[in-house]
């Protein structure tokens, strides 16, 4: 019985009428029953009597049920009306209002009633939880919240009750439709990614771990020395860095500087990273040919370190002032780059080759930490041909779909061809000169919603 019925009872008005009607009808059932039986003895017309008396019986017993039942089920009375409940509750479910998707983590102890604590306050302030993971950590528990705020709520506000609600370490990002996606079925998307495509596993761990920075620190540099970086089969985890083997050699650094990293997080990575190195080099094999204005058939497909000697050989047929625009630097290191350039840990390689199998472009999707840089490299005889404005705009598709803010290309001033292709992506961009050095960045934030711009004279067909 609950305490509102409980209440109900105890205000229940007691029925005195009611007594004494039924005391009553006893009397009358008493002496109707004396007179009858008196009548009977003495009078010749006790059949009559008898038949008489039963008559009044019946209808006293009819009358006595139709006033109990009627009383009986009568409604209750309204209860008063209770002034002292939940009125430190928003109600926000009456008023509709616009609502954002936030993120938020924060720490709480390991002791029981902590998270409902915090998700009382939560309720408080109007705000729907979507998702909820738990990290366990040696002392305490780190919980991570997919929110649904009202618009109206500043974050401040928001770390403040969850501070009062025990909370520490609270740390509150945007969220966007994509963050709708439970942890499983997110992880296992990346683990297929990864599966398919050995460049997608520094964008595999960014996602996973949120705004980071990835660096893939190879065993030996481009000069041939050993740089001695190296990790332990089992990685390291450091508050906000973590160091993990490379499957091809080196380190992979990870670090997040204004959120330290979770036992399960590294967990997560590492489990990514191990899954990398068990299917080895692998990158998807697709083709497309298009044909130039002038007839001759070239195909754009994906490249790696199988493709070092090929590459070689086009450095070969390359002048010295091409390679200058694209390295940078003394054109007798030109070579060095290319093993660095063509593995699928740091970037993705698009090759453009004839249709005698001779390579004659090469275009580069970097990952440089958080950034991502754009470089192409045209052999000079295929030059003014419009091929690096196709593979400038295949690379910035590729860093779109990878979810990459912006792209950036480093070349010199008097580099015009490139400037033109950069220009030629009709997206915002912004200039840095610095000592002859041109940077252009390119913010895909902007990306038009049209196709990026491809060679419209060319005959495409995939194969």
């Amino acid at each position: 019985m609950t305490d509102v019925t409980s209440a109900k009872s105890a205000r229940r008005p007691h029925h005195w009428r009611r007594d004494v009607i039924e005391l009553a009808a006893l009397f009358t059932a008493v002496a109707v029953a004396d007179a009858i039986a008196n009548l009977i003895g003495h009078q010749p017309d006790g059949p009559y009597l008898l038949v008489a008396s039963a008559v009044a019986l019946t209808a006293t017993a009819a009358f006595h049920t139709w006033w109990a039942r009627r009383h009986s089920h009568a409604p209750p009375p309204a209860p008063a009306p209770d002034t002292t409940a939940a009125s430190d509750v928003h109600d926000t479910s009456a008023v509709p209002g616009e609502t954002v998707l936030w993120r938020m983590r924060t720490t709480v102890r390991d002791v029981p009633g902590s998270l409902a604590a915090l998700c009382t306050v939560l309720a408080r302030h109007g705000i729907d939880i979507l998702t909820l993971q738990t990290h366990p950590l040696a002392q305490g528990t780190v919980d991570e919240f997919l929110l649904r705020v009202p618009a109206s709520l500043p974050a401040r506000e928001l770390s403040r009750a969850v501070a009062a609600a025990g909370g520490s370490s609270t740390w509150t990002e945007r969220a966007d439709a994509h963050d709708l996606v439970d942890a499983p079925t997110r992880l296992l998307g990346l683990a297929t990614r990864t599966a398919l495509d050995a460049a997608e596993l520094p964008l595999a761990l960014r996602q996973l771990l949120g705004r980071c920075t990835i660096h893939s620190l190879p065993a030996v540099s481009f000069t041939g020395r050993a740089t001695g970086e190296t990790a332990p089969v089992e990685g390291v985890l450091e508050e906000t860095v973590m160091r993990l083997r490379d499957p091809s050699g080196g380190v992979i650094t990870v670090e997040r500087p204004y959120l330290p990293f979770t036992p399960t997080e590294f967990a997560r990575a590492r489990a990514l990273v191990e899954l990398d190195a068990r299917l080895g080099p692998r990158v998807p094999r697709g083709e497309q040919v298009l044909r130039l204005p002038e007839g001759d058939e070239i195909t754009v497909r994906r490249a790696d370190r199988a493709d070092l000697d090929a590459a070689v050989e086009m450095h070969g047929r390359c002048s010295e002032r091409t390679l200058r625009l694209r390295y940078h630097g003394p054109v007798r290191d030109a070579d060095r780059y290319l093993d660095h350039l063509l593995s699928p840990r740091f970037g993705r390689t698009l090759a453009v080759q004839t249709a005698s199998g001779r390579m004659v472009a090469l275009g580069h999707l970097l990952w440089d930490g958080d950034e991502t840089e754009v470089a192409l490299l045209v052999e000079d005889e295929w030059q003014r041909r419009g091929l690096g404005s196709e593979l400038l705009a295949r690379l910035v598709a590729l860093a779109v779909e990878a979810g990459c803010e912006n792209v950036y290309a480093v070349t010199q001033a008097s580099n015009t061809g490139m400037v033109a292709a950069m220009r030629a992506l009709s997206l915002p961009l912004d200039y840095q000169i610095e000592e002859g050095t041109l940077v252009i960045t390119a913010r895909l934030a902007a990306t038009p919603a049209r196709p990026l711009p491809q060679l419209p004279p060319y005959e495409q067909a995939e194969r």
